[in-house]
């Protein structure tokens, strides 16, 4: 029980912490660079385009996927088996959540390489004129996927025992 709540937590803190911080600095780039370029003539923030768009956009997005597919405000697919009685739905839910999560697996395995090679051939970004590594960012795809898949199991598990018991 330990972990899961040690798991749900990071996923909180990646979603509300980690995401709003990214949109909170967002909207101060913008705000900025909105400011220099029409008051003052220049622009203040070189990049901040490309900040927006390969670093804080992304983060925002693959933080806040672990958190909404716990809460299930993630598109699920199972949403037809609301109808069913409780064995019928564990038994659509649990092929549901298997076909799901060997899509998820497969994700988790290319991002995870396309990040590993990102590391190990230095792949940067421009931002403005300089060049920022870019696997920081692109190490936080593998790990959303990884903390979604952490829920599918555990859910998986849940639906598997409602199908035999029969339990809601």
């Amino acid at each position: 029980m330990r972990f899961w709540t040690w798991i749900t937590r990071l996923d909180w803190g990646l979603a509300s912490v980690g995401a709003g911080l990214c949109l909170l600095a967002m909207m101060l780039i913008t705000v900025i660079s909105v400011f220099g370029r029409y008051v003052l003539g220049m622009n203040l923030i070189p990049g901040s385009y490309n900040v927006v768009e390969r670093v804080l956009f992304p983060l925002i997005v693959f933080w806040a996927l672990p958190l909404a597919h716990r809460e299930d405000t993630f598109p699920r697919l199972g949403f037809i088996s609301e109808a069913l009685p409780p064995r019928g739905r564990g038994l659509v839910m649990s092929v549901v959540l298997t076909v799901e999560t060997v899509v998820f697996v497969a994700l988790l395995y290319y991002t995870g390489v396309f990040a590993w090679d990102g590391y190990v051939e230095g792949r940067q970004a421009q931002i403005g004129s300089d060049y920022w590594p870019i696997y920081p960012v692109l190490v936080m795809v593998p790990l959303a996927f990884g903390l979604m898949l952490l829920e599918m199991f555990r859910q998986l598990g849940q639906n598997v025992i409602r199908a035999v018991t029969g339990r809601p």
